[in-house]
């Protein structure tokens, strides 16, 4: 008999990385999404597109957190799986505490954030305790959150399974040409250079407003230089918007949203991903896929950065909130056509080990 897999997650509208185990575990198990949030997503029409079960607890219905959780607690019942595996926040916590009390077997949740019940938001601590104490295994993205559940939280080591984010690297390697010009067009990007780009929500934890500064900077010495500032929404968005007034609207582009993450890193000269800490990130997925991308790169080092970011060798890193080095670093990648190469060289090199077999491969043991 086929191992019954359920996985619970919440606040996705688009995710490679759940498409790419949904259509792996398809054909290894009997699979359900048990979605919380949009009635409708990109990940919604994947599942109805390969034929994966699911259902969604619609935040549309403008049910209670309770109510919600019962509901969840109720298609458990119903679904009796093995495995119950929780994503993200509101799904962790939902799918922890029902899981537990209908007695699933592997209670499993992927912890998606790091220090941030530590250090902005330390109400949420005594849950994340809670799901730590619930669930009989917890994936750790980095070796970053596997210190924080370890050593802040303590965990029993025994229960922490380190299992890096995996990715499907061809797809970022070749990307269609046509895909590219569209996109492109789409988004009213100019043929000129140099491109910088980010893909970061509008956090302050994300460290835009020193990108915003660095760029200025540059445009002094490259008039022609673009900023393209994608995943442009969040709390944080009227502090970037003030830092961006000062600059040209035909100067930078901000994406609200944008499906194809090959075309959009393939139009890129430089790309930046400029956290304000070391455990601001649990995983940081921008480190690997730019570099699967083939886009030399500036970061600062957090989540799973300092497991193989090498300064000059894959990347340029630069300090936490600092606009100069951030200029500094993007002019000497622009000019300096050797440095350049081999970050691409390298950078392509580095993330070999973050393939989706070897995820995939990991959790199919974490699973049995």
């Amino acid at each position: 008999m086929r191992r019954k897999i359920v996985y619970i997650v919440s606040d996705v509208e688009k995710s490679l990385a759940f498409e790419w185990m949904a259509a792996h575990f398809k054909s290894h198990a009997e699979l359900f999404f048990l979605l919380i949030g949009k009635r409708q997503t990109a990940l919604i029409s994947f599942l109805e597109q390969t034929g994966v079960r699911y259902q969604v607890v619609a935040d549309e219905d403008g049910a209670s957190f309770f109510r919600k959780w019962l509901t969840v607690l109720s298609l458990l019942q119903r679904e009796r799986p093995h495995v119950v595996h929780a994503h993200l926040w509101r799904a962790q916590l939902m799918g922890m505490t029902a899981a537990w009390l209908l007695r699933v077997p592997k209670r499993i949740f992927t912890r998606h954030h790091a220090a941030l019940h530590h250090e902005v938001y330390p109400t949420g601590l005594k849950w994340d305790k809670l799901c730590n104490r619930l669930a009989t295994g917890i994936v750790a993205i980095s070796q970053n959150v596997q210190n924080i559940l370890t050593q802040w939280e303590g965990v029993a080591p025994a229960k922490v399974h380190l299992i890096h984010h995996g990715f499907d690297l061809a797809y970022f390697a070749q990307p269609d040409p046509q895909a590219v010009a569209n996109l492109r067009q789409r988004h009213g990007l100019p043929a000129r250079g140099p491109m910088i780009g980010v893909i970061a929500r509008y956090l302050e934890l994300k460290g835009i407003p020193y990108v915003v500064e660095a760029f200025k900077t540059i445009r002094r010495e490259f008039p022609d230089a673009f900023l393209i500032l994608a995943n442009a929404h969040g709390v944080y968005a009227p502090v970037i918007k003030k830092s961006l007034a000062d600059v040209p609207v035909e100067a930078y582009k901000e994406v609200i949203f944008e499906n194809d993450l090959a075309s959009l890193y393939a139009v890129m000269d430089v790309f930046v991903h400029v956290p304000t800490g070391p455990h601001v990130e649990a995983f940081g997925q921008t480190y690997v896929e730019a570099l699967a991308a083939g886009v030399p790169a500036v970061f600062t080092l957090s989540g799973v950065a300092p497991e193989f970011i090498v300064n000059r060798k894959n990347a340029c890193v630069v300090g936490f909130r600092n606009a100069g080095d951030i200029a500094s670093a993007i002019t000497d990648i622009w000019q300096n056509d050797a440095l350049r190469e081999n970050l691409i060289t390298e950078g392509k090199r580095s993330v070999q080990s973050f393939s989706l077999e070897h995820m995939l491969h990991k959790l199919e043991a974490l699973y049995a």
